[in-house]
């Protein structure tokens, strides 16, 4: 089997998963022409779409990710060909990681406290309890259900939403629209990790963010399309003068995801005195694991046995 690897260091992918399968010739995209047409499998991030459609024998593509929109919405992704993407594979951990500092930031005041320094404004807020400060945490998935289980551990109460009924310990599981309004009403903190689909685009949009209880944070490391940036702004700016140092209505947003990335230097949230940016590097892919996740794809596309694969229509 012939595989192709593209994504960025894609030279070291190429040469571990080489160690990975001994039974494989692994390419990279800076191969010739000559030999990227004859890739059986394209293991890939982002590719193009000229690349997707170079394979002239493909029998599926493995996803250098959990997350698949981009590759779904490539104009150049060849119909009926499988599509296997990442499970967990050690995000989840760098994620819940990257949730529960953000979790606390705003529970111990250290935006406030940021703030106040700038003012030389030396002057103590009271600790919330952890107990009094509810998250919620919107994508139940693997990874979603990890992140909670986390958050949950440290002692916050959760309550977790999904489309369809789940069952998890120590969370309080939502689901459907009515369950969405009883989550939103009840929390502090809101962690959006639900993946990008047509039904989940702009899921927060004004309507949602004014369910938030007042002061309330919201936290995105998931996809950027989940929020309706001019919604987000205007919540941000309510009750404050904009861009002032007072809080608005929303108290603050930390965002790893966005629409376009890199985010356009002429976009607002970079300069935003309560909108924290990071540039989608919440949860980088473990080489380890992931080369684990992709020689196991590989061969069981070889064996023709079972594998889960994603569903396009879904979003998957």
């Amino acid at each position: 089997m012939k595989v192709l690897v593209h994504t960025e260091d894609a030279d070291r992918w190429r040469e571990a998963l080489a160690r990975r399968l001994p039974e494989a010739e692994v390419i990279t995209s800076d191969a010739p022409a000559e030999e990227r047409r004859e890739a059986d499998y394209l293991a890939v991030w982002k590719p193009s779409a000229a690349l997707l459609g170079e394979p002239e024998r493909l029998k599926g593509i493995v996803n250098l990710g959990a997350g698949v929109d981009a590759l779904l919405g490539n104009p150049g992704l060849p119909e009926g060909v499988p599509i296997v993407k990442l499970r967990d594979a050690g995000m989840a951990d760098l994620i819940g990681d990257y949730v529960r500092y953000g979790i606390l930031h705003f529970q111990r005041d250290f935006d406030r406290y940021r703030r106040q320094q700038h003012r030389r404004d030396w002057r103590e807020h009271a600790v919330v309890d952890k107990a009094d400060w509810p998250v919620g945490v919107l994508g139940l998935g693997a990874i979603g259900a990890r992140v909670a289980a986390m958050v949950a551990a440290d002692g916050y109460p959760v309550h977790g939403w999904s489309r369809s009924p789940k069952s998890l310990p120590d969370i309080t599981c939502h689901h459907g629209e009515e369950g969405l309004e009883t989550l939103l009403a009840r929390v502090r903190s809101l962690v959006l990790l639900l993946p990008d689909t047509p039904s989940t685009r702009h899921v927060i949009d004004a309507a949602a963010l004014a369910r938030l209880p007042e002061g309330a944070s919201l936290i995105n490391p998931g996809r950027g399309t989940l929020i309706d940036e001019a919604a987000l702004l205007e919540a941000l700016d309510h009750g404050s003068e904009p861009d002032s140092e007072t809080e608005g209505r929303l108290r603050g947003a930390i965002l790893d995801a966005f629409p376009e990335e890199p985010l356009p230097e002429q976009s607002r949230l970079w300069s935003h005195p309560r909108v924290w940016v990071t540039p989608h590097m919440a949860g980088p892919t473990p080489l380890g694991t992931a080369l684990d996740q992709v020689a196991e794809a590989l061969r069981a596309f070889e064996a023709g046995a079972p594998i889960d694969t994603v569903d396009p229509e879904a979003g998957y």
